[in-house]
C-alpha cells in the first residue's frame, strides 16, 4: 500500500498557529478547521517525529523543549516559503515589509538618517523600525534584522559586522567645573558616574594603570539610564561621567559639549556593532539581503 503523501508545510503551519493562538480551538478558527482535525494533525505530526511537541497537562498548552526548537525552525521555514513565493512572483525584486530592531544610539544617529536613501533605492520595501537597547528574540518579535552593540551572545543567529568604535569616558564642561576633573582612575570614586539599567559584559569601567595592567573601577553614582542615547543626554546635562562609544559622542567632543577624560588610562578596547538575523546566504529574503548589503555599504563607525 502506498504511503500517503505528507503535507509538511501544512503541518508546520498548523503547529505554528496552535502555538501562536495558545489553543487548538483558536487555531482551528483561524485556519477554518475543526478543533478535532487540528488535534489529530498535531498528534500525527508528533507520531511522525517521534517526539512530543506540546504539553497538554494543563489548561494552557506549553511547548516541550523539542516543541520550542521545532517552533523556531518552523517559523523560519514558513517565513522563507513566504519570501520565496513573493520573490518568484516579483522576479526576486526586493519588496515587502522589513522589520528592523536597533539599539537606540545607532538607530537615532545612523539608521534614521540612512533610511531615506534605502527607501529611495528600494521603493517596493517598507520598513518598520523599533529602537531599544533590550536584546530581543527575533523570532518572537518577528524582526528580520537586529542591530546590536557589544559582544554577541551564543545563539543560532547569523551576524554581519558593521564596524567598531573605540570607547571614551566623557563629561560636560559644566560638570567638570562644578566637580573637578579626575586625573587618574582612582579619583573617580569622588565623582558621579552614570550607569546602565541593564546587565553589561563588564561590571564597571575598564582602564589600565600606570604600568599598563588592566583595572576595573566600580561605578558609583545616583543616575541609571535605559540606553546609550539617554546616557549621552544625561552627560550633556551635566549629571555625571559616562563611558560611550567614541562615534556616538564625537560630534559633542568636537563642539566642546563633552570632554574626553583619562585618555592616558584608556585600555583602547573597541565596541563592535553587528547586524544579526535568522538564516543565511541564499535562503535570505531579498529584502533582508538588500538591507544588509546597504548597511555594509553605508555605515561608518
Amino acid at each position: 500500500m502506498a504511503r500517503p503523501e505528507i503535507n509538511r508545510s501544512g503541518e508546520i503551519e498548523v503547529f505554528v498557529r496552535v502555538v501562536e493562538a495558545g489553543s487548538f480551538s483558536a487555531a482551528a478558527r483561524a485556519l477554518r478547521m475543526t478543533p478535532s482535525a487540528v488535534s489529530k494533525l498535531i498528534a500525527r505530526l508528533e507520531a511522525r517525529l517521534g517526539a512530543r511537541l506540546l504539553s497538554r497537562s494543563t489548561r494552557r498548552l506549553q511547548l516541550t523543549p523539542e516543541g520550542a526548537a521545532f517552533h523556531d525552525s518552523g517559523t523560519r521555514i514558513l517565513a522563507d516559503l513566504d519570501a520565496a513565493e513573493r520573490e518568484a512572483a516579483a522576479g526576486a525584486a526586493p519588496r515587502g515589509r522589513l522589520r528592523v530592531n536597533s539599539y537606540v544610539p545607532f538607530g537615532q544617529h545612523r539608521l534614521m538618517e540612512l533610511l531615506p536613501r534605502f527607501l529611495e533605492r528600494y521603493p517596493e520595501i517598507s520598513v518598520e523600525a523599533v529602537l531599544t537597547d533590550n536584546v530581543i528574540d527575533l523570532l518572537e518579535e518577528r524582526a528580520d534584522i537586529a542591530i546590536r552593540a557589544g559582544p554577541l551572545r551564543e545563539s543560532r543567529l547569523v551576524a554581519r559586522k558593521l564596524g567598531q568604535s573605540r570607547m571614551a569616558v566623557v563629561a560636560s564642561p559644566t560638570y567638570l567645573e562644578a566637580r573637578g576633573t579626575p586625573m587618574t582612575p582612582g579619583e573617580l570614586d569622588r565623582h558621579n558616574m552614570l550607569a546602565f539599567g541593564f546587565a553589561r559584559h563588564i561590571d564597571g569601567l575598564p582602564f589600565i594603570d600606570a604600568d599598563g595592567a588592566p583595572i576595573v573601577v566600580p561605578i558609583t553614582g545616583n543616575a541609571t539610564v535605559s540606553d546609550g542615547e539617554a546616557m549621552r543626554l544625561t552627560a550633556l546635562a551635566g549629571a555625571g561621567i559616562a563611558r560611550l562609544a567614541r562615534w556616538h559622542v564625537e560630534p559633542d567632543i568636537i563642539a566642546g559639549r563633552l570632554v574626553p577624560l583619562l585618555e592616558a588610562f584608556n585600555p583602547g578596547d573597541e565596541e563592535p556593532t553587528h547586524a544579526v538575523y535568522v538564516g543565511q546566504g541564499k535562503h535570505l529574503p531579498a529584502r533582508v539581503r538588500a538591507f544588509l548589503d546597504f548597511l555594509a555599504e553605508t555605515v561608518r563607525l
